[in-house]
């Protein structure tokens, strides 16, 4: 077996040796062999390629554990957890930008739009839910034919409460002129779900656990031009409460109309990953 010293392993990965010791000690990259006497360490030249994974993944400020799961998994598993990783980053990021916006707003003594956001539990559940690139008008058609009609024909019952209302991930914000990739949901009953699914074979059956939301009433689900600012406000207030989405926004449609208003009023919700302290509402 032709192994390789540290050193040279080093010089050949592009990592330094405190690197791969660190790695070594993570159990991210053990060497190939260890001398039990003096402790050197040595390297098959095939390890190159996962040193090299690594290296990329911390130059994205992956922490270790996360690396983990990304290169003991299969490639296809592996691009799913890198995808879920940059889109959490992408999404604190964006609540980081907010935030000095507003901050910058206050400094210069801008006028800013303000929003309250709450706090609610939504329960596990299971949803029916479609996924594609879309423009605007065809995000709109795609859940108004796809999921509130067609479900509506086929009399499937709704849960109690906010936890039945349906639903839209912006899994890419669609850009005027663009498209982005979103996915209608709409909750079922879960003893309904098998049925449910059976009568929509185009729909995608999956189930979501229990989380808490951040969330915003607006009083239209039509007003796009409110939209960005509002998921702005979202954003921010996550940086300003140290918590992390848990995945992208949504739009939760509402069926109760605001009297004068043509459109069913919406929600604009973050989901949360989970947090030992708990904030009260606060206007952002």
């Amino acid at each position: 077996m032709n192994l390789m010293t540290i050193g040279e392993f080093a010089a050949a990965s592009g990592l330094s040796a405190r690197a791969l010791r660190l790695y070594d000690e993570a159990g991210l990259l053990k060497p190939a062999w260890v001398d039990a006497e003096t402790g050197y360490r040595q390297y098959d030249p095939g390890q190159a390629e996962r040193a090299r994974l690594i290296a990329s993944l911390r130059h994205l400020a992956m922490p270790l554990d996360r690396i983990r799961l990304i290169v003991d998994a299969v490639p296809g598993d592996a691009a799913t957890e890198l995808e879920s990783y940059w889109q959490q980053r992408d999404l604190e990021h964006e609540g980081r930008r907010a935030l000095a916006r507003y901050l910058l707003d206050d400094l210069h003594g801008r006028p800013a739009a303000r929003y309250e956001v709450h706090l609610r539990h939504v329960p596990a559940r299971h949803l029916l839910c479609v996924r594609r690139e879309v423009g605007q008008a065809e995000a709109v058609t795609l859940g108004r034919d796809l999921i509130v009609r067609r479900m509506r024909e086929a009399a499937v019952p709704r849960l109690p409460g906010s936890a039945g209302h349906a639903f839209v991930i912006y899994h890419t914000l669609i850009t005027e002129g663009g498209e982005g990739l979103v996915e209608w949901c709409r909750p079922v009953p879960e003893p309904e779900a098998p049925r449910a699914a059976a009568a929509f074979p185009d729909l995608t059956l999956r189930e979501e656990p229990a989380h808490e939301e951040a969330y915003i009433h607006r009083p239209s689900a039509q007003d796009e031009t409110e939209t960005w600012p509002v998921l702005q406000s979202l954003a921010a207030w996550t940086v300003q409460h140290t918590r992390t989405p848990a995945e992208p926004p949504r739009m939760i449609l509402v069926p109760e109309r605001t009297p004068g208003a043509t459109a069913p009023s919406c929600d604009f919700a973050l989901p949360l990953q989970p947090s030992l302290t708990r904030p009260t509402a606060v206007a952002v």
